[in-house]
């Protein structure tokens, strides 16, 4: 065990405030999945409640298939002014020198030997037999693969293609994040939804945002298939995996820098999570989330992979006004191993509080199996949340895998919900790997 000194990184900020942590330097093995978690003690937000009853799979009711809500960017003019104020933009495609590793931005210390040793002891990587009985109900798990929307000026859509990636066509742009279109992904079972839009579905990507490295969040065999001029915008230290890869546009950022392409900008934002995809490059990229904001439209926050933390309440006020949050909900169980890395469904809602997000769209669940909680907890848990915290139903997107939600002058409407069960899912799309 090390002392050693984590502080809450912010370039170009007047401040920088500092926290004491103990942390230990032991690598975290490959076996617990693509990406085991910090070492632990108790659940860092205590009171919680879990409303799973035991051994219960709990059924589903149907969710919005779209959800369509008005909004007016000019509000943003109204709200408190960024602060600190926003970075200027930095180039695209600029090759810089990072340090080598980026331990001291971990708001959690690495796990050690004793938690790898419980780990392994509780062997808690998948649910158990209740849980995953809930797989074999395929009609449960919410898809509903539809057409992609066309928005127009001004009109933000977002589409659940499942886990982490999303179709988000933002300023006249396709954006795609954390883009995973493979059947299977190193340590976990395959997914047990289907990619929610066919890769041959897609329009031509604009760009790519990378939250980190972790093999859920970061496919080469799905990144194989765009052309290698696509720009991609990657967390600190991480642009050297796409360079060899010969993609031509890379633009990696640090935490609160941005960096815009046909008038959207992009800002790399912290998370409360870490990075790691061999067994010598703990921490050698950074990780975060993103916002992207167009001059004539709404502004949407991608959370990543994150636990809940200190992060989301900087980041509502460095970029005030946010329309709607794309933030993980599962992967939490046991939570003494998950929780500085992971957030729970109440910690979502919470951290969409924080931001000071209009809408949240719950992702990171139903898609693959890679934590002990029952597949569908994730889903009723964000909705008793939601409701508990007073918050209008029709700005939570629970949205099927495949669905869309549009933000802009051309939603006219309230969140219109799909009548009867979600659709079943075909065979999962596989990618070459």
């Amino acid at each position: 065990m090390t002392q050693q000194t984590q502080q809450t990184h912010e370039p170009g900020s007047a401040t920088t405030a500092t926290t004491a942590t103990t942390a230990t330097t032991a690598d975290v093995t490959t076996a617990a999945g693509p990406h085991a978690p910090g070492a632990h003690p108790a659940d860092a937000r205590p009171g919680t409640p879990d409303p799973r009853p035991a051994g219960h799979a709990t059924a589903v009711p149907a969710v919005p298939a779209v959800s369509s809500v008005p909004t007016a960017p000019a509000a943003r003019a109204a709200l408190a002014p960024p602060f600190p104020p926003l970075a200027e933009p930095r180039p695209l495609g600029e090759h810089r020198v990072w340090p080598r590793t980026f331990h001291d931005r971990l708001t959690a210390p690495l796990p050690g030997l004793k938690a790898l040793a419980r780990f392994a002891r509780e062997g808690a990587v998948r649910p158990g037999p209740d849980g995953l009985a809930d797989i074999a109900d395929i009609p449960q798990l919410p898809c509903a693969p539809a057409e992609l929307p066309r928005p127009g000026t001004g009109t933000v859509a977002v589409t659940w293609a499942g886990h982490a990636s999303w179709i988000v066509q933002v300023g006249g742009l396709t954006v795609l994040t954390d883009p995973v279109w493979s059947r299977r992904i190193l340590g976990t079972p395959a997914r047990i939804t289907p990619v929610g839009v066919p890769w041959e579905a897609l329009p031509p990507v604009d760009a790519v945002v990378i939250s980190h490295n972790h093999y859920d969040h970061l496919d080469a065999p799905t990144l194989r298939r765009l052309p290698r001029a696509t720009p991609v915008f990657v967390p600190a230290g991480l642009g050297g995996w796409f360079r060899r890869r010969r993609f031509t546009r890379v633009t990696e950022l640090d935490w609160w820098e941005g960096a815009e392409l046909s008038g959207v900008r992009f800002d790399f934002v912290p998370a409360h999570h870490w990075s790691k995809r061999t067994l010598t490059d703990t921490c050698h990229s950074l990780w975060g989330g993103w916002v992207l904001t167009a001059a004539d439209g709404p502004r949407l926050y991608f959370a990543g992979d994150t636990g809940y933390g200190h992060w989301f309440t900087r980041i509502g006020r460095r970029y005030p006004g946010i329309d709607l949050a794309l933030m993980p909900i599962g992967a939490y169980d046991p939570r003494w191993w998950l929780c500085d890395v992971h957030c729970d469904p109440e910690e979502a809602v919470q951290a969409t509080l924080d931001v000071g997000a209009s809408r949240m769209a719950p992702m990171h669940w139903g898609t693959f199996v890679l934590s002990a909680e029952p597949v569908l907890e994730p889903l009723t848990r964000v909705r008793s949340a939601w409701e508990k915290a007073g918050l209008a139903r029709e700005n939570l997107w629970d949205l099927p895998i495949g669905a869309s939600g549009l933000l802009g002058p051309e939603a006219d409407g309230p969140a219109r919900p799909v009548t009867g069960a979600a659709s079943a899912p075909a065979a999962p799309e596989s990618a070459p790997r």
